[in-house]
């Protein structure tokens, strides 16, 4: 194989003059790249240089400038970022615009640079990965911890059958579609414990309203029975005085029914109080008792005789006070058997008589509370437990 001379330096893009390949009639003259400035050949031969030899490289023919290849780490990205890619890279960007037709073109001299020693030179002043914030756990083999939780949870990467499935839902076999399936009833499992917890709250509450309702109904019915009770107790405390004050009263009348008797034993009622008639100059003011003439008139009840003697119509009068300052006027009377001085019940006091203005033998009685007007003896006998 021939030698190789020495790649020589490749132009710049200013000292390029780049024209139309092609003629009129569509054929390539071989006059796309020029040189600017100067008088120079299109077959490649620069200033006192000969013809260029064809160059084929081997692996014993190459030699780097700084020595041997270098091959940069690879990055995240995952290209290869060695000094032969990038030349090539650079070759293709420079001769893009004629690749298409390049087999029937003379070769253009080209000066490739040493990437390879600058790539090297770039990766060594690089820092490392590991050290860049955020991306050094993503890539480092010794990353921060995960927990079993964590890695059980965490999407497993797997075909994509498995996509979505989580690394122990992967590790157990668990399909897509079952694992959907376990999500959808997980799901509908936390819906129905959410609507039971509601319906048990929703339950408790109306059963807290209703123990509050009974509390208070029951809380009434015990006021009501309350008052029920106090009334009744009431009721029967007014039943047991009205009770004993009738036994008093009872007891009262018969004790009066000792001191105070009828003023004759037998007897027959005529006029009564208030009547009235042509025999007397207003209506009648007392009660009379008819008898037969000589029949003992007895005193009512204990007293002191104020009064004896004739009183004109009246006949013979009698005056009995009693205690109280009530008046008795035994009238008509035929004779008098004690005209003063204290007397008690049941005494004989006169006897009857037609003396006065009447029409037959009567006592007639007559009462004044207080030595006052009369009033019906009837009645005042009676409350005072005479049976008249």
């Amino acid at each position: 194989m021939a030698s190789n001379r020495p790649a020589p330096e490749a132009p710049s893009a200013g000292d390029l003059d780049h024209r139309d390949p092609f003629d009129d009639e569509g054929r390539f003259d071989g006059s796309g790249v020029v040189y600017q400035g100067g008088d120079r050949e299109r077959d490649g031969a620069r200033d006192g240089e000969g013809p260029w030899e064809e160059w084929n490289p081997t692996e014993e023919s190459v030699r780097s400038v700084r020595g041997k290849h270098r091959v940069a780490k690879q990055r995240g990205s995952g290209l290869a970022r060695s000094g032969t890619v990038l030349g090539v890279g650079v070759i293709a960007a420079v001769g893009a615009g004629g690749m298409a037709t390049a087999e029937g073109r003379p070769p253009v001299p080209i000066s490739m640079p040493d990437i390879g020693g600058m790539a090297h030179d770039i990766a060594e002043n690089l820092p490392d990965a590991e050290s860049l914030p955020g991306i050094g756990g993503l890539i480092s083999d010794s990353g921060p911890s995960h927990s079993a939780a964590d890695a059980d949870s965490a999407p497993a990467a797997g075909p994509l059958t498995q996509a979505g499935l989580t690394r122990h839902e992967a590790a157990q076999g668990t399909g897509a579609g079952e694992a959907l399936r376990h999500r959808i009833l997980q799901q509908a499992d936390a819906q129905q414990g959410a609507a039971e917890q509601e319906a048990r709250d929703a339950a408790e509450s109306a059963a807290v309203d209703q123990a509050a309702k009974a509390a208070a109904a029951h809380h009434e019915a015990a006021e009501k029975a309350a008052a029920a009770k106090q009334a009744a107790e009431l009721k029967a405390k007014r039943e047991a005085a009205e009770a004993a004050r009738r036994k008093a009263e009872a007891e009262r009348l018969a004790e009066l029914a000792k001191s105070f008797i009828t003023p004759v034993t037998s007897f027959t009622l005529t006029a009564s109080f208030g009547q009235a008639g042509d025999r007397w100059a207003a209506d009648h003011t007392g009660q009379d008792f008819a008898a037969p003439t000589g029949t003992p008139v007895k005193a009512v009840h204990s007293g002191t005789i104020t009064q004896a003697g004739w009183a004109g119509s009246y006949g013979y009068r009698l005056v009995l006070t009693l205690d109280d300052g009530t008046e008795l006027w035994f009238c008509h009377l035929s004779s008098m058997v004690k005209t003063s001085g204290k007397v008690n019940t049941g005494d004989v006091i006169a006897r009857v008589g037609a003396t006065g203005n009447v029409t037959g033998p009567h006592l007639h009685l007559e009462v004044r509370p207080g030595a006052g007007d009369p009033i019906d003896p009837m009645p005042w006998l009676r409350d005072h437990g005479v049976n008249v």
